[in-house]
């Protein structure tokens, strides 16, 4: 949000670099990196599904507020509004749709990625799937897969539940 001010704009190269590598790495190679400085366990998952949920999140947010009509903040400025109390009150309420939209494809994303976190000791539901391919079971590996599928489909519901009550103001 704040690369999208006036005060931040110089900084919006360096944070889109940032998040572009943080998407450019796979998760398997962030895990492999993470672990010698981090250990074994939930750490490296964690920093691996964070660089990863970056871009989405940041290009939404970048979108949504750099592209609020410029009238309306013109209209909030001749009202007397400060630029916070516009950004707060105006170009935030409308661009939190587009932003809960890349939250949305940030959590799915997190899910199917959460389930690699297994390989290194991370308690994930992938736990079912490793042990599915190590053991060569079949049911194993669905039981696993199905699940964090049915996951990621009930939280992208509920998300698109959250963007779409959050966007009553189009409808007016």
């Amino acid at each position: 949000m704040l690369v999208t001010r006036p005060f931040g704009a110089e900084f919006l190269p360096l944070a889109r670099t940032v998040v572009n590598i943080g998407q450019t790495f796979p998760p398997v190679a962030v895990l492999a990196l993470a672990v010698p400085a981090m250990g074994f366990g939930n750490g490296p998952t964690l920093v691996a599904l964070f660089l990863y949920a970056l871009l989405p999140i940041f290009e939404n947010t970048m979108t949504a507020l750099t592209t609020v009509p410029q009238d309306v903040t013109d209209t909030a400025k001749g009202s007397g509004m400060t630029p916070f109390q516009i950004f707060r009150q105006v170009e935030l309420p409308l661009s939190l749709p587009m932003i809960v939209g890349g939250i949305k494809i940030s959590t799915v994303i997190g899910f199917g990625t959460a389930t690699i976190g297994s390989t290194v000791a991370a308690k994930t539901l992938g736990e079912v799937i490793i042990a599915g391919l190590q053991s060569n079971n079949l049911a194993f590996i669905l039981q696993g897969a199905l699940l964090v599928a049915a996951l990621a489909i009930l939280v992208f519901d509920l998300l698109s539940l959250l963007e779409r009550s959050l966007m009553k103001w189009k409808a007016a």
